[in-house]
């Protein structure tokens, strides 16, 4: 199919069918459109926009989320998972405002070059919010063209991704980029599905190699499987007997990175020895709770909570950036993970 007509009927489908009040695009400016593709990474649409619509309103731009405390960004990120396009998004947003006077550059090298933003993200921002001619492969388009094209292998090896590169590059219009854009997505996302496509509903089923074989679900190929490993961790619930539980903050890369947490004790340490000489406090061990399992995309982690009372004072542990005695009768807006809350609010309700 000729890039021409390729163009006309996505778009035209777009017409009929596509997304168009998507927060994201009302008044897209670059800033906007850039916080909602980092939040649309990994992450499905129904789940991202009251996300979206809170990290707006409480970060409208760059300079607000700038000057906002990593902590704040955290908490209001916790909840969509990879929180490392959090801090990249905050350092970034530092980075604009050193370097570019708090404005995205129009340019996609030099957007390639902050924190979190690779060549797909930089395009969909110049595409939607500016209207350039830049093609984008986001998990969905790779999907719809691998499809149309028979493009054989898994889209994660470099010479795959060429190809899917070199064929976005050729259907990207000149005219309605950003309608395009947003098309494409959402063809992907709403009818070229990754089980069960709705070829009957495609503007481009006729010409689509993969319908032609009837083979839709042979494409793209999937990721070589591999078993995940499990980590295995013990969290500390350490409460005072006034309720105040012990948080420690995370170093700033791997997991929940700079998200607060509970304190983890290796499985194979005494655990009054382990406060003591750790953490200077007295501490009686109840029973363990039950494993908690939290995957992530690259391994398992089994989580063993463990009650720890705090015998006497908590002062010995000093508050600062590592530690903090928190209580949930008046909770604070700290940046926590997902089964960190779920702890808490476990812990709670034994009250």
């Amino acid at each position: 199919m000729h890039p021409s007509e390729f163009g006309r009927r996505v778009l035209q489908w777009f017409d009929a069918h596509g997304r168009k009040q998507l927060p994201w695009k009302d008044h897209p400016t670059p800033y906007r459109v850039w916080v909602s593709e980092i939040m649309l990474q990994q992450t499905q649409v129904a789940t991202v926009i009251p996300y979206y619509q809170r990290f707006m309103a409480q970060f409208p731009s760059v300079r607000d989320l700038a000057t906002a405390p990593l902590d704040e960004v955290l908490r209001l990120w916790a909840g969509l998972g990879y929180y490392a396009r959090a801090r990249h998004l905050h350092r970034a947003a530092r980075l604009l405002c050193e370097q570019y006077q708090g404005e995205l550059p129009l340019d996609s090298t030099l957007l390639q070059a902050l924190p979190g933003i690779g060549r797909s993200t930089a395009g969909a921002i110049l595409a939607l919010a500016v209207g350039q001619r830049q093609a984008i492969l986001d998990g969905n388009i790779k999907r719809l063209l691998a499809r149309f094209a028979a493009v054989e292998g898994w889209p994660g090896q470099s010479l795959v991704l060429a190809q899917l590169w070199t064929l976005a590059e050729r259907y990207t219009p000149v005219e309605r980029v950003a309608d395009y854009t947003q098309a494409m997505m959402d063809l992907g996302a709403l009818v070229c599905t990754p089980r069960r496509p709705q070829c009957g509903e495609c503007p481009l089923a006729e010409a689509c190699a993969a319908h032609a074989q009837g083979r839709e679900s042979a494409y793209p190929a999937p990721k070589p499987r591999r078993t995940l490993p499990v980590r295995a961790v013990r969290m500390l619930l350490l409460r005072t007997a006034t309720g105040e539980i012990l948080l420690e903050r995370r170093p700033p890369t791997g997991i929940w990175g700079g998200l607060w947490s509970l304190p983890e004790c290796p499985l194979d340490t005494n655990v009054v020895e382990w406060c003591r000489e750790r953490l200077g406090l007295p501490v009686a061990v109840g029973s363990p709770w039950p494993v908690v399992r939290h995957s992530f995309s690259h391994f398992h982690l089994d989580i063993t909570p463990l009650p720890v009372t705090v015998l006497g004072q908590a002062a010995a542990v000093m508050e600062g950036e590592r530690f903090v005695w928190y209580n949930d009768l008046n909770p604070d807006s700290r940046g926590m993970a997902t089964p960190v809350k779920r702890l808490l609010a476990d812990l709670a309700s034994e009250r």
